[in-house]
């Protein structure tokens, strides 16, 4: 089987888990969080080299104040859990996002585990917290119309490469594999640029319930896509 170099996953579904087994959403954000952790190890067992997952969208602020809260309350915790994970499964973390808009504790545990994980080689695991495509794009601009004003580019040098130089995933592959969970069939503001040949796989299982066997059954449907970019596969 060809497993796909990098997966990137929406991670969707943890609140109607939750309300399905008459419980509160946040217990199944927790649920989803212990998940995010067998699937990590899954995954690298698999022979996956990175794993890019969408923790907490630019838009998920809207949510209830109470839902917030709670998530942030959730990835503090989750936070000082990975150091120790990503010590024993010799595991690089990556945070892409905006992390500015989170408390300053939580800024602090982000890079104490980013900084703690530097030298492992392990999987690659990417973490998406306050994130938005739209947003990573608006700021890599910024960043390039900065050194073009300052002379450092210039603006018949820039491509398509450069540009993605600029992008939070600069040091990460683009997906090979985009899987989503809980039946939604929405790019959900992740990763566009990223995505732009990347293979979709949308399943009804939601995310607290995903395991190893649906994360085999996404990459087995892949393998059964014929990887043509630019191009459409014929019937």
């Amino acid at each position: 089987m060809n497993i796909p170099q990098h997966v990137a996953i929406i991670l969707d579904g943890n609140g109607r888990w939750a309300k399905s087994k008459g419980m509160p959403r946040n217990y199944g954000h927790a649920r989803g969080a212990k998940n995010l952790e067998t699937i990590c190890r899954d995954a690298y067992d698999i022979g996956i080299k990175y794993l890019t997952v969408y923790l907490f969208s630019t838009e998920n602020w809207k949510r209830s104040k109470e839902e917030v809260d709670g998530l942030m309350t959730l990835f503090r915790s989750y936070t000082k859990t990975c150091i120790r994970t990503a010590r024993e499964n010799n595991m690089k973390v990556r945070v892409l996002g905006d992390p500015t808009a989170l408390a300053p504790d939580l800024q602090a545990s982000l890079r104490k585990l980013v900084d703690s994980s530097r030298d492992n080689t392990g999987l690659n695991f990417n973490i998406a917290i306050n994130y938005g495509s739209r947003d990573e794009i608006v700021r890599a601009i910024r960043h390039l119309a900065q050194d073009c004003v300052d002379g450092a580019v210039k603006p018949e040098e820039i491509t398509e490469e450069m540009f993605s130089g600029y992008l939070d995933t600069r040091e990460i592959p683009d997906p090979d594999l985009l899987i989503r969970t809980s039946g939604e069939l929405r790019l959900s503001n992740y990763l566009m640029w990223q995505l732009a040949y990347t293979e979709f796989y949308f399943t009804d299982v939601p995310w607290p319930a995903f395991k190893k066997e649906d994360l085999l059954k996404a990459i087995e449907k892949y393998n059964n896509r014929e990887r043509r970019y630019g191009g459409v596969k014929e019937e």
